[in-house]
């Protein structure tokens, strides 16, 4: 029997997983703790589905702050926390069940919030948050990879009092003692960190197509993905690299941006003589956005998420990438070849 609380927690991550200015793809996830146990969202699964499908896995809670105080390596995989009896359907749990145990408040929410990456990523993120929430017990987190990494950063500077998380080069986390009040600090979080989008330029569609003839790369349907090719400004930021996880796991390494003269097909030609794998997006700047055919549910929208948050950076901030190694680490960590696995077949959408 779920409690009222788990009901609602449930309503409202359906309700966040379907916004995507705070949760795009199997991105974000949503915790409840109760009577020792802590309900988190699966890994790999989509929040605007909690309404739809089982997708909520029990962790033993106390056992898991005991091995993250020890410093037990196995906290680096939550799913040996499982309470496998009350978890039918062998779910992993989220890879950032480590942060929701950390928060000692009985409902977490966290979210990729594009207001809040677009700070997050700026070399003075900390500082323009704390501007922004003043009177609200938040923390800024340095980057760090998901994991046993980001759990140990967050344990070395959350208090007694926090209650928002800003994740460096990540997102949002807030908590709170129901889920009520966990959704409204979220609305005034989020709603502090608002950033101005800039009006982009109208894809052109015919010379996309154009591009397009004859190779595996089509028109996308969402006329957002567009903004961060046809705005000079985002396209720019996006040339220089990834800046926050779920774009490396969705997108790959950065963001390819087409050369004067390239076509689709070119672009093919040369990354099949090169021996490289095809990116899921090209960027044609002042022109507009391809994207593969085969594109994931994923992908896509993590490209829309690229056109949110490089539309809201102004043109000339101080931005932290994330580095070679960074990128390289998240790439062939266990748990998110999982995600991209699950993403791949499609499976993050049943």
């Amino acid at each position: 029997m779920r409690s009222s609380e788990f009901e609602a927690l449930l309503d409202v991550s359906a309700r966040v997983g379907a916004d995507p200015a705070l949760v795009q793809a199997a991105g974000g996830n949503t915790s409840i703790k109760e009577g020792g146990t802590l309900w988190i969202k699966a890994s790999g699964l989509w929040l605007m589905h909690a309404r739809q499908r089982d997708v909520m896995v029990p962790v033993a809670l106390d056992a898991l702050l005991d091995a993250l105080e020890r410093d037990d390596p196995s906290t680096e995989k939550a799913q040996d926390f499982v309470i496998k009896d009350r978890n039918p359907s062998g779910l992993r749990p989220s890879i950032e069940t480590t942060v929701h145990a950390l928060m000692p408040q009985k409902v977490v929410i966290h979210v990729h919030c594009v207001e809040t990456i677009a700070t997050a990523v700026q070399v003075n993120g900390e500082a323009i948050a704390a501007s922004k929430l003043a009177g609200i017990p938040h923390v800024f987190v340095p980057y760090a990879r998901p994991g046993l990494p980001l759990a140990k950063a967050i344990a070395a500077r959350i208090r007694p009092d926090t209650s928002v998380l800003i994740l460096g080069n990540h997102g949002l986390a807030v908590a709170a003692e129901t889920v009520a009040e966990a959704e409204v600090l979220l609305a005034d979080v989020s709603g502090r960190l608002a950033l101005p989008r800039r009006k982009a330029p109208d894809a052109n569609l015919p010379v996309l197509s154009r591009l397009a003839v004859g190779s595996g790369f089509t028109l996308p349907d969402d006329s957002l993905i567009h903004d961060v090719a046809t705005d000079l400004a985002s396209c720019r930021i996006a040339a220089g690299g990834s800046l926050y996880p779920d774009h490396v796991i969705f997108l790959g390494r950065g963001s390819f941006v087409a050369a004067p003269g390239d076509t689709a097909v070119s672009i093919e030609e040369q990354h099949r003589a090169e021996g490289l794998t095809l990116p899921p997006a090209l960027l044609f700047p002042g022109k507009g956005v391809l994207v593969a055919r085969e594109i994931t549910a994923g992908a896509l929208a993590m490209a829309r998420c690229l056109s949110d948050v490089l539309g809201r950076i102004t043109d000339g901030a101080r931005l932290r990438y994330l580095t070679d190694a960074e990128n390289a680490e998240l790439l062939g960590w266990d748990a998110e070849k999982y995600r991209q696995e699950l993403n791949r077949a499609g499976k993050a959408l049943q």
